[in-house]
């Protein structure tokens, strides 16, 4: 059965690495970006099932990017985190999710 793959994109290593731990005997492929930049690049190479993006990123505003990702990859699932003020939505494309993030939070989006 071929995994799903999940894309973040978020400066916050220390994130990145403790996913990395958990996910490692998952049935999910899990590909980490720490900027815009990589993680578009990462997202047209890989073509993930999932995304959860970061809006404070070194290079920009990650949340720039939902328009172009709910566009050109409609089948992927778009999840946005925030540690700063998380908008209240409605939209049904995408949820938003305040960091801290518990990883129930993480996998509930995973289904």
């Amino acid at each position: 059965m071929k995994k799903k793959k999940i894309l973040v994109i978020d400066d916050d290593e220390d994130f990145g690495l403790a996913l990395t731990y958990f996910f490692a005997d998952k049935d999910y492929e899990l590909f980490l970006a720490y900027t815009i930049a990589d993680g578009m690049t990462m997202l047209e190479k890989e073509r993930p099932e999932y995304i959860f993006l970061d809006n404070s990123l070194p290079d920009g505003l990650g949340w720039g990017k939902t328009e172009f990702i709910l566009k050109n990859y409609p089948l992927t699932h778009l999840n946005l985190l925030s540690a700063l003020g998380v908008p209240k939505t409605s939209a049904s494309t995408f949820r938003i999710l305040e960091k801290p993030i518990t990883l129930d939070e993480f996998l509930s989006c995973l289904n």
